[in-house]
């Protein structure tokens, strides 16, 4: 069961959403962890940092589990 991550805007870049997940510590981490870890988006490798996640988005990192956006 993926874990639920609920946003108070109508989206989030996948830079704030792996703070907001918990993924990383710090907004700066954020384009050192995309470069090293491969990450879906609804099926689909996309590691750009500014790329924007809606309600109903299903996000998949390997080694840290699976998110969808509410």
């Amino acid at each position: 069961m993926p874990e639920k991550i609920k946003l108070n805007t109508e989206y989030i870049t996948l830079g704030q959403f792996l703070k907001l997940a918990e993924v990383i510590q710090t907004g700066g981490m954020a384009k050192w962890f995309l470069s090293e870890h491969d990450i879906f988006i609804n099926g689909e490798q996309d590691q750009r940092r500014g790329r924007k996640l809606h309600a109903g988005d299903n996000v998949k990192i390997a080694g840290f589990g699976e998110f969808v956006i509410i």
